[in-house]
């Protein structure tokens, strides 16, 4: 394949994402480039939005990732050391490092992230205290 130039527009809404208080999470996310949905490789990204009262379970998986706060503020913890972060925040979180995330202050925490693999089906998340993995 070779990748294609495009523009991912942000939707404003969360088509995917986890309503799980007592697992993964309470998060949803706008994939935006994904090998297996656009002409593109090497890349993924995506919105995330985490609500009022909302999270992301700590997790860890193989590729490292990028946060950029796009909207509002939040806890993100990596390692077992938690970092407030507000809008133009950039969190780089290294590989198999435990994180997650939550949000705080007012309104929605949303972020924009980045994995360097070529589709959001190729990072395998392993949830702290769960068995085995869970696929994007």
């Amino acid at each position: 394949m070779t990748p294609s130039a495009i523009v991912a527009p942000d939707l404003g809404s969360s088509p995917e994402g986890w309503n799980e208080p007592d697992g993964r999470g309470v998060v949803g996310w706008q994939t935006m480039i994904s090998g297996d949905t656009t002409p593109t490789d090497a890349l993924t990204c995506g919105l995330a939005t985490v609500a009022p009262g909302g999270f992301l379970a700590l997790h860890r998986h193989e590729p490292a990732e990028i946060y950029l706060v796009h909207e509002g503020e939040g806890i993100v913890t990596i390692d077992g050391v938690e970092h407030r972060v507000k809008k133009g925040d950039c969190v780089y979180i290294p590989s198999m490092a435990e994180h997650g995330c939550r949000q705080a202050g007012e309104g929605a925490f949303r972020f924009f992230y980045v994995f360097s693999r070529d589709a959001f089906s190729d990072v395998i998340y392993l949830f702290s205290g769960a068995k085995g993995g869970e696929a994007g």
